[in-house]
């Protein structure tokens, strides 16, 4: 019977090697990221767009939530303006880790060494990988074309781990595209040491989102329910196709009336952070969805608990 390995990053031990993936705007909250954790996973709070104190009262409330002390840590877009105080803010507050995507940051590895907080980027080439290293990252999640929001690479992530494994030397966790049992063990076996899970978390009972949102990832069937829209961010973002990622793609999307100065770049073609705040508060007319390409393989709205009892059980079921 084959069992999943544990994962070690730094000092901490995954008993599941399941990262779940930090799913802003307000998504990924500490009722999902306790819920990951309480099953042996490590649990992400998604920070980007939190006002610091919102962002402390998570922090606080899912250690509350993980009595036995679970894993929990962040998610936070490099491209955020309040970045490296949000990255303070964690670190104050005793996270156990830190993820960060949407760019990349030299500086986060040197607040990571002094505090002793492991630092792990979201890259999508062999290059930044090996930088990642030099400069103290504890592990790599690996990020491929699959995958759900900002995106770096049109590249698949069963490319791109194989040659991330081979440059470096830390734990890799390969993300984009992973939802069963079976999937987890591809990524074993190219390398990884472990997966991030978004979309099958997304479609979650625990999942922050509203009704309505989650009424559209069961509703999103078929290939061309999916688009990439061009983000504000400068990076192409994968969503699901609603009326308003058809105005970005049309370049007709309505200009912000007024800027909360949230990104370091921002094209102000529209503004993201509040397109996705509408739809996870249920107006999924004019607000944007972010997700991985295989939520249209996702029919059911799972609690936490039964979505790990499926994927341990679809592992074990894998002739060894």
């Amino acid at each position: 019977m084959v069992k999943l390995p544990e994962l070690k990053i730094g000092k901490l031990i995954a008993k599941v090697p399941i990262i779940q993936g930090g799913m802003a705007i307000r998504l990924s909250t500490a009722r999902l990221a306790a819920a990951v954790a309480n099953e042996g996973g490590i649990g992400l709070i998604a920070a980007s767009g939190m006002p610091f104190e919102e962002l402390r009262h998570e922090i606080r409330l899912a250690r509350k939530l993980t009595p036995n002390g679970g894993i929990v840590g962040i998610n936070v877009m490099v491209a955020a303006r309040q970045f490296k105080e949000l990255v303070a803010v964690a670190i104050e507050e005793g996270i156990d880790l830190v993820v960060a995507g949407a760019g990349f940051s030299r500086d986060m590895f040197s607040w990571g060494k002094e505090s002793g907080t492991p630092i792990v980027p979201i890259v999508s080439s062999a290059k930044l990988a090996k930088i990642s290293q030099t400069l103290g990252a504890a592990a790599i999640i690996v990020e491929g074309a699959e995958a759900g929001g900002h995106l770096g690479t049109n590249r698949s992530s069963r490319e791109i781990v194989p040659e991330v494994r081979a440059a470096v030397k830390l734990p890799v966790i390969g993300a984009g595209g992973v939802l069963y049992g079976r999937d987890i063990m591809e990524m074993l076996k190219l390398g990884a040491d472990g997966v991030q899970m978004g979309s099958r978390f997304a479609a979650s009972v625990e999942s922050n989102g509203s009704e309505e949102l989650k009424k559209v990832y069961l509703r999103a069937n078929k290939p061309e329910d999916f688009v990439l829209v061009h983000s504000p961010v400068g990076l192409p973002g994968q969503a699901i196709r609603t009326p308003f990622s058809e105005r970005i793609m049309l370049d007709d999307a309505p200009k912000p009336k007024q800027c909360d100065v949230c990104l370091k770049k921002c094209s102000h073609k529209y503004c993201i952070i509040r397109a996705l705040s509408r739809a996870q508060q249920g107006d999924v007319e004019t607000g944007l969805v972010f997700s991985g390409k295989r939520m249209r393989e996702i029919h059911d709205i799972l609690p936490v608990k039964e979505i790990f009892a499926n994927l341990k059980r679809e592992v074990a079921a894998i002739p060894e």
